[in-house]
């Protein structure tokens, strides 16, 4: 598989080299592109240097982020024209009926829990990649 780009948003060291992992396992070949936080995600999708830059083909975010929250970046994803229709799985270990809510209630698409286990994340990743860049269509709007 190889439709664009993937943004992912997460702080974690190991889980970043997890989800790649899982990625590659899976023939998932999208270029990846990792914020470690939620000022490096809002920058990339509208600091000076996203200027012509195509939208990802989705974001994965994480929701305990270091200086802006990843339900903060979602909203700020919703509230804009450009990044509206973004398509956003948040990928989080929270395991708070609260934050599935608010995650859908601000525009998330999807709420995936990491799974603890290496095998079911490995599964649990591929059917991501599976679902989201290759099987779910793109609205005109941002295909590119």
């Amino acid at each position: 598989m190889n439709n664009g780009v993937i943004l992912l948003v997460e702080d974690n060291p190991d889980d970043v080299r997890l989800t790649l992992r899982a990625f590659q396992k899976n023939h998932i070949l999208n270029r990846v592109v990792v914020a470690r936080d939620g000022v490096e995600a809002l920058d990339y999708l509208f600091g000076p240097e996203s200027a012509g830059r195509d939208l990802p083909a989705v974001m994965l975010l994480d929701l305990k982020l270091p200086k802006v929250d990843g339900l903060e970046v979602l909203r700020r994803v919703r509230g804009d024209s450009r990044t509206r229709l973004l398509r956003v799985v948040v990928l989080t270990s929270s395991r708070e009926d609260q934050d599935v809510s608010q995650s859908y209630a601000s525009g998330a698409n999807s709420y995936i829990r990491k799974p603890v286990d290496f095998d079911a994340f490995m599964t649990a990743v591929g059917q991501l990649g599976l679902y989201w860049l290759l099987l779910n269509e793109t609205p005109p709007e941002i295909a590119s």
